[in-house]
């Protein structure tokens, strides 16, 4: 394999998990049981959890795609990694600002990418570890590797969020539900409602079986608000978000790793995206075995473009009062 360059052979390809939390054991989980990658490895600073862990995970393999599992707290672990997901970090205390929390987590991105990439130089880095798009810029500006290589899951899951309740709404399969969610993965978050669809027909013209149109402004405004404020209602009735990202980060890995060419809104550092430049955010992206290879500029109304452009700044000015 020449320098540079990602191995995107699924049947020798590994996949490592920074991070025993809830959220990634569920990507282990999930990658282990989708067989997502043909080794599984879980890394954590707390020895008795990550090996607990693995353990327990590896003693499933007999039923699973995946077949080889290992964790640790040695770093070596991760070690000739084709993929490296990233959840580790200090969550957020009660009455601790999110910038309070990105000022820390950066910190710990700082120490930790390089140790990550001297044990596995071809990794393709995917920040979870919020907040992910800022993250992502401290992760690519301290790795130095080619942006695309850097990249976060971004406004991936809040995809699926917006799908879900679309689908919920009009009573269809989800598998018909074309929509998208851009910009920052947090409150600054919007959808692309100029084009979203079900099936071929334009959301705001889709009706009920009596005539009457469902997606009203009213509605469509409801959905928004849902879909970005979910992962809250989720925290409070059982203290964080797991499942659905873990599905979500298994996915991604296979999109790289098997070279599906998908093409998913998720994050990494723009260059002249709409006149933004050295900023992280969600918009269409080709992801392949190299990462995000390609993204693609999206037709959007002038309402989306100021929205995106005030999930630009909201990053933009968390980045800077850290100091990046």
């Amino acid at each position: 394999m020449t320098p540079g360059s990602v191995n995107a052979n699924l049947a020798n390809s590994k996949l490592s998990v920074v991070g025993a939390g809830s959220v990634g054991t569920s990507i282990a989980y999930a990658a282990l049981i989708r067989g997502s990658a043909r080794q599984i490895a879980l890394y954590d600073i707390d020895a008795k959890k990550v090996e607990a862990e693995a353990h327990d995970l590896a003693h499933g393999t007999q039923f699973t795609p995946t077949s080889v599992v290992t964790g640790g707290s040695d770093i070596s672990v991760v070690k000739d990694s084709s993929v490296i997901i990233i959840t580790a970090g200090a969550r957020q205390k009660p009455g601790q600002t999110r910038l309070e929390l990105a000022g820390v987590n950066a910190k710990i991105m700082t120490t930790l990418i390089p140790q990550l990439l001297e044990q596995a130089p071809n990794a393709v880095l995917v920040l979870v570890t919020n907040p992910c798009d800022v993250l992502t810029v401290v992760a690519q500006q301290v790795s130095g590797l080619p942006a695309g290589r850097v990249i976060s899951t971004g406004t991936l899951l809040d995809t699926s969020r917006l799908r879900w309740a679309i689908a919920q709404y009009a009573e269809v399969a989800l598998s018909n539900v074309h929509a998208a969610m851009f910009g920052e993965h947090g409150d600054s978050e919007f959808p692309i409602w100029s084009s979203a669809a079900i099936s071929q027909i334009p959301i705001r013209q889709w009706t009920d079986r009596g005539g009457k149109r469902v997606f009203t402004e009213e509605v469509l405004a409801q959905i928004a608000y849902d879909t970005v404020h979910a992962a809250y209602q989720i925290i409070e009735g059982k203290g964080a978000t797991n499942y659905a990202i873990g599905l979500a980060g298994a996915t991604l890995v296979e999109a790289m790793l098997g070279e599906q060419h998908k093409i998913w809104p998720v994050s990494s550092v723009l260059t002249d995206y709409r006149g933004i430049s050295g900023i992280a955010l969600s918009v269409p992206s080709l992801v392949g075995p190299l990462g995000v290879e390609q993204v693609f500029e999206y037709p959007m109304d002038a309402h989306e473009i100021t929205m995106l452009n005030k999930s630009a700044d909201a990053i933009r000015q968390t980045l800077a009062a850290i100091g990046y």
